[in-house]
């Protein structure tokens, strides 16, 4: 279609054919890239056989070492509570650990804590100080930082395995009859679900893994040529490295299919062809659009995920609580989101709330977090730093 310059439509100039989305479109230039990119080395650490992810601590793009945590540490100590520390006397009642909290409520919301988990974090650290005997108080500042830290430790620290590669190695190794591991990426509009997968999938294949691509996304225009341009480049880079013994290729039947038949049918091809992984790309969707949610538990049915990440940028602020929460009920009563992994890491500085949000409303743990355009920006997180960021 096109319009006139008053914005009215142009009738004499348009294709008035009718616009066909089930058919599969013909791989166009996009499918065979010519890639010019500079790979990260330093991404990752061998281990035995297995390629694991380095955490975020290491990452160059935060400028963190031992030394800056352990400034960042100190700086924490005398800079955020010196207000209140001329408070505490020799004594120690509720009302000075009330201002000393308070201090920290409002340092926590300016990171993007909303005020709910502020609270309520608020409330646990003065739980746990109220039973502390008034001996213990050498310094009251000191006794409130420190508790606080170890309660956003808590939050941040997953109570469960997220030990993916193992998780993986143990079913396709396992059993008479190989079965791929079915790993489905979801989340909302624009949030990255499509790079965060590919990210996923390099490392993968650097653990020498066949990896089948989905490509569930049925609705979006471009989303499927976007995923042939992912596998594709992940060929390139991977034919470069004569070390590299994993494969990738991409399932697609074209759009206007039924999402969920899409990734049952890749499920069983993979089976069929003997794939290590099938990693699942689902079409964005707002997390309160009931219509659009209530067909993820028909996916959950057909398609019977290993385990289901959530992809959410760390810039979305205090949206992110419901939904998470709404993604996480969407899949049945007997199904729930997995992991978390947090994109655009690289853009928020030290306004980390958003990990501590989600993870103190779900207690689902963050598996990863996305640093960047790159294949090799991803990392797993350094709970220290994190809370070092969020206190500093």
């Amino acid at each position: 279609r096109k319009w006139n310059m008053d914005g009215s439509f142009n009738t004499s100039d348009a294709d008035s054919s009718d616009l066909d989305l089930s058919k599969q479109s013909t791989p166009g230039p996009e499918s065979s890239v010519s890639l010019n990119v500079n790979i990260d080395k330093n991404w990752g650490d061998i281990k035995g056989e297995d390629f694991i992810v380095r955490d975020l601590v290491n990452d160059i793009m935060n400028d963190d070492s031992d030394q800056n945590l352990q400034t960042s540490n100190t700086a924490r100590s005398s800079g955020i509570l010196s207000s209140v520390t001329s408070l505490f006397g020799s004594s120690v009642t509720d009302s000075d650990i009330d201002a000393a909290l308070s201090t920290l409520k409002d340092r926590l919301i300016k990171k993007n804590v909303t005020s709910e988990v502020a609270d309520a974090l608020c409330e646990s650290v003065k739980s746990s100080i109220s039973g502390t005997s008034k001996k213990a108080f050498t310094r009251s500042d000191t006794i409130v930082t420190n508790a606080m830290e170890q309660s956003l430790k808590k939050v941040l620290t997953p109570s469960t395995s997220i030990d993916l590669l193992h998780d993986i190695k143990s079913k396709i190794k396992g059993g008479s009859t190989k079965t791929p591991y079915v790993l489905s990426i979801v989340g909302v509009n624009g949030v990255g679900k499509s790079t965060s997968l590919s990210k996923v999938a390099y490392w993968l294949l650097q653990n020498k893994m066949k990896i089948l691509i989905a490509a569930c996304d049925t609705f979006r225009s471009g989303a499927v040529e976007q995923l042939r341009v992912h596998v594709s480049s992940l060929k390139e880079l991977c034919s470069r490295d004569p070390t590299h013994t994993g494969d990738i290729d991409i399932f697609e039947q074209g759009y206007g299919k039924d999402a969920a038949i899409t990734a049952r049918d890749a499920v069983s091809y993979g089976a069929k062809n003997g794939y290590d992984v099938v990693l699942i790309d689902t079409a964005g969707r707002r997390h309160n659009d009931q219509r659009l949610m209530s067909s993820l538990e028909k996916f959950a049915n057909l398609a019977k995920p290993d385990k289901i990440i959530m992809v959410a940028e760390a810039l979305v602020g205090t949206d992110a609580v419901q939904q998470a929460k709404n993604f996480n009920n969407a899949f049945g009563p007997s199904r729930n989101v997995d992991y978390f992994l947090i994109s655009k890491c690289d853009t928020v500085g030290d306004m980390l709330g958003t990990m501590v949000n989600m993870t103190y409303t779900t207690q689902i743990p963050i598996i990863f977090v996305g640093t960047g355009q790159m294949y090799t920006d991803l990392r797993t997180l350094s709970v220290q730093w994190a809370v070092s960021k969020l206190l500093a």
